[in-house]
């Protein structure tokens, strides 16, 4: 029904008008313009990357009828944009549609958009499937950029290392961006290009179980059980006053298991005894079906365990573009003092 599709964008772009407002006076021109799970489209969402407009589906496919509906309302309510739609309705959300060559040109195009005062490189499509810049961490990369200033920040499975550019052009002394594909850290790498920079941060190429046991001075050996661990770079014991933890729901090599469901404990440790005593942890999950109040209690009990109790709790929530039906977003978010 593209009418009734009509209606639902244009309701949520009027509720955004004091949101949008804020955002561009502090250089941010990347939000969510629709957030279909909460705004009456269950998967669909629409996001502003400085001149594009992102569509995505995750549940179905957008028809032919509803997608020139909703282009032309942004064509009318928000001209000049370009527009891209990415179905990834298909198991494990991979692209799916085929585009015509202009639009597989604005596509592959990339873009330059901001956000709080940093630049950042996007695409619509590559060789990936998610948008190398996350529009719900927002709040998380806004909550680090006042905590950084002359701080040493960690920033883990950082993709395209957008935590940590944020921090190094909030003035953090030291960054360091882990992740384990390189090109995600090429992105970051091009990010930390787009910015005037008082630090270079550090960027490397590591499975993140390897480089915290490292950092937290417990070590990676190269021998587990008879079997040689695959090649990682060394790195010398060192904490953080900073640490951003933002894992996968679920991976697995040789060096762990990221289970954000079962077992979330197994990151949290490690990514704790890298934090400098009086520092602060942000721990990220994503998993709608874990519930906030019984995950803090997971992360309380470990870190007690750890010899390393929590000293404060401050929840960071995502900002009005991403709008929760009951409170409790899918994204949670947490600062600890630790």
């Amino acid at each position: 029904m593209p009418n009734l599709l009509h209606d639902r964008l244009a309701a949520a772009l009027t509720a955004r008008s004091d949101l949008l407002a804020r955002l561009h006076a502090e250089a941010t021109d990347a939000y969510r313009l629709f957030h279909g799970s909460v705004e009456g489209e269950p998967g669909l969402t629409v996001d502003r990357y400085g001149d594009l407009l992102l569509v995505q589906s995750f549940h179905q496919a957008l028809d032919a009828a509803r997608l020139d509906a909703l282009s032309a309302f942004y064509a009318a309510a928000l001209p000049g944009f370009a527009l891209v739609y990415n179905d990834r309705s298909q198991q494990n959300s991979r692209i799916a549609n085929d585009l015509a060559a202009d639009a597989m040109a604005a596509a592959m195009q990339p873009r330059v958009v901001h956000e709080l005062g940093v630049s950042y490189v996007i695409q619509a499509r590559h060789a990936g499937q998610d948008p190398w810049l996350f529009l719900d961490l927002r709040a998380g990369r806004r909550r680090v950029m006042r905590e950084a200033p002359g701080k040493s920040v960690l920033n883990l499975f950082a993709y395209t290392c957008g935590v940590g550019i944020a921090a190094a052009r909030a003035g953090a002394a030291f960054v360091v961006n882990v992740d384990f594909a390189e090109s995600s850290l090429d992105v970051g790498k091009e990010n930390a290009r787009l910015n005037d920079l008082a630090i270079r941060p550090r960027f490397v190429k590591s499975d993140a179980f390897a480089a915290m046991r490292q950092l937290a001075g417990l070590g990676q050996p190269t021998l587990v059980r008879g079997k040689r661990m695959p090649a990682f770079p060394k790195l010398e014991a060192r904490q953080f006053d900073i640490v951003f933890l933002d894992p996968p729901r679920y991976a697995k090599s040789p060096f762990g298991v990221v289970d954000l469901v079962n077992d979330y404990a197994a990151l949290f440790k490690p990514a704790l005894l890298c934090t400098a005593a009086g520092g602060t942890l942000i721990c990220c999950n994503n998993v709608a079906a874990v519930a906030r109040d019984a995950w803090l209690d997971q992360l309380e009990r470990s870190a007690r365990k750890a010899g390393r109790p929590i000293r404060s709790v401050e929840w960071i929530m995502p900002e009005e573009d991403f709008p929760s039906s009951d409170g409790q977003p899918p994204l949670k978010m947490v600062l600890l003092g630790v």
